[in-house]
């Protein structure tokens, strides 16, 4: 419960801070797959999805450097208008797309590259199956997700 108790101080900065720029936007919190959700709303929310999400981004990555690093606590996950929300079941469909070729051909699968929290969501959804593993592979902007089969434990 700890994750939750970090949340609420960071939605009272994100209000401060909106309210101080004069942006209209309200944060609520609810709860995702990777963790808690500061989902934002309001008549200025396409200010926070302006260049795909980069200000968004940028927002996220302040709010944990702040609250969440040094705490012992997940991560908080920015929202707006469920813009992650949308993409977070996309990426859910997609790894249990690529656990069921894996498990129909018996070859890896590997993702096209992408950040490190939608990496992350993957990981997160295919992490209960005792069948496939998940890796990230390559360097910087280029890394990539890999779903394999399990070899069988010998005895």
């Amino acid at each position: 419960m700890q994750e939750q108790s970090m949340s609420q101080p960071a939605v009272e900065f994100l209000e401060k801070l909106f309210e101080t720029t004069g942006l209209q936007l309200s944060v609520k919190v609810r709860h995702g797959v990777a963790g808690e959700v500061l989902d934002m709303d309001g008549p200025d929310a396409e200010v926070l999805q302006a260049q795909t999400g980069e200000v968004l981004e940028a927002l996220q990555h302040l709010v944990n450097q702040i609250f969440a690093r040094g705490a012992g606590v997940g991560r908080l996950v920015c929202d707006v208008h469920g813009f992650r929300a949308t993409r977070e079941a996309e990426l859910q469909a997609m790894a249990n797309l690529a656990a069921t070729k894996v498990r129909s051909t018996g070859v890896a699968f590997t993702f096209e590259p992408m950040s490190a929290n939608e990496r992350r969501i993957i990981h997160l959804t295919l992490a209960d199956k005792d069948d496939l593993y998940t890796e990230s592979i390559g360097e910087g902007g280029d890394r990539k997700l890999k779903v394999g089969l399990k070899k069988p434990a010998t005895k």
